[in-house]
């Protein structure tokens, strides 16, 4: 895949080239994505709804987090496909206080893309924000089993993100990627992906960006279905989790 010698951020633009003949694997996988999507949500609901009514006891503000990410979905013109970046509105059950300041995390992300994260001994060796007092009591809870992300079946029904795909990041994070860094938009985002049962918080910037590379430069139903088994445990034990 060939990169673009151009990037220009926001704007939506055409980062990557990709071989049409692909066009099969992304026709199954959008298949899949509406079928598990549609399946769990159903089977979950209740749990939705549980979760919504503990958010509104627990705390002021709305259920749902909405957040402004970055995303790309493969278009084709001329008989070529290509990745087309551009921004969409992500869902989460609210983990923290309503209004919560977002300059602390914007700063973090700073550091940890430029390399100046540690990880912190008080979340077992992670590259977590450590006592961020914007989360809540129950936030933590849920953030900790991972309950915060379900909302992203209504991404994944809506063709923004997938179940498997690489995480999808606000704009300020792409704001400070350098060269290479933005091959990882090459593919639609993901619920769950590599770097989530492999890595999920315990890994570099760049090994991150490595894990997601590979992710798409590997891409098959196959590796998707292994990911999805993957996030079973990888949730369960709660490794890297906040």
């Amino acid at each position: 895949m060939a990169e673009q010698q151009t990037w220009q951020w926001p704007s939506r633009i055409a980062l990557l080239a990709d071989r049409s003949e692909r066009n099969f694997y992304f026709t199954c996988k959008r298949c899949l994505d509406l079928i598990f999507a549609g399946v769990l949500f159903v089977f979950l609901f209740p749990l939705f709804l549980l979760i919504s009514v503990l958010i509104r006891l627990d705390s002021p503000g709305p259920v749902l987090f909405t957040q402004e990410r970055v995303g790309a979905k493969r278009q084709s013109a001329g008989g070529r496909a290509f990745w087309l970046v551009q921004n969409f509105t992500m869902y989460k059950f609210r983990s923290m206080v309503k209004n919560a300041d977002s300059s602390i995390h914007e700063a973090y992300i700073r550091d940890f893309v430029e390399g100046r994260a540690q990880p912190s001994p008080e979340n077992g060796g992670t590259f977590k924000l450590t006592n961020d007092p914007r989360v809540t009591r129950l936030g933590r809870f849920l953030r900790k089993f991972s309950l915060d992300e379900l909302p992203q079946l209504l991404n994944v029904l809506k063709g923004d993100m997938s179940l498997v795909g690489p995480r999808p990041v606000p704009p300020y994070e792409v704001a400070c990627y350098g060269n290479g860094h933005h091959k990882r938009l090459a593919a639609l985002p993901g619920i769950t992906g590599l770097w989530q049962v492999k890595g999920r918080g315990k890994v570099s910037f760049e090994e991150m960006i490595r894990m997601d590379l590979e992710y798409i430069q590997n891409t098959s139903l196959w590796q998707d279905l292994k990911i999805l088994c993957l996030t079973v445990p990888a949730v369960v034990s709660r490794r890297g989790a906040e």
